[in-house]
């Protein structure tokens, strides 16, 4: 003869996992992307096409600012190429051309120019170099909210980045 079965079973999914599958689907649908941003605006660009190019823009202007010091510090250049390189790869990820004219060949019109900008002090610029990789760090942490899927990686992604660089800039400093 069996046994019956204890007085308070359940039929039906246990809590634990209903909780498990709603924890399940919320973090799926946090991680999908919109597809609704190109469907809305066929003649204007996207958010996230805007976010984008605004992205590639703000990495071509560190480059350049990378390029001033260097220009102005030559003997920072061991230090600052790697980070640069990365500052190049993060403005191609974007869709940005990722070059900017090269330091030897335009030495003389624009570094003049940009030297002025640059403190007269290795110290110093190092300083205004990390506090721009801060900033725009930043600025992108809170751009990465309001954009798809991918790019929000992306741009998560290259804030870690520039905040490494701030402290790798900053790290004899201390």
């Amino acid at each position: 003869m069996p046994f019956p079965p204890p007085p308070r079973t359940l039929t039906g999914p246990r809590r634990r996992s209903l909780l498990a599958s709603a924890a399940g689907a919320a973090l799926l649908v946090g991680c999908s992307t919109d597809g609704d941003d190109t469907e809305n605006t066929a003649d204007s660009p996207s958010a996230a096409e805007r976010a984008r190019a605004r992205a590639a823009t703000d990495s071509e202007a560190l480059l350049r600012h990378y390029d001033a010091v260097l220009a102005a510090h030559p003997t920072l250049a061991e230090r600052l190429e790697p980070l640069r390189a990365e500052v190049v790869r993060h403005a191609t990820a974007f869709g940005g051309s990722g070059s900017t004219p090269s330091r030897t060949a335009t030495a003389a019109p624009s570094a003049s120019a940009s030297a002025s900008a640059v403190p007269a002090t290795a110290s110093d610029a190092l300083a205004g170099l990390a506090a721009a990789e801060r900033s725009l760090a930043d600025k992108r942490a809170k751009a990465l909210l309001d954009v798809p899927g991918e790019l929000a990686r992306l741009l998560a992604s290259v804030a870690a980045a520039g905040a490494g660089h701030a402290y790798l800039l900053t790290e004899d400093a201390k």
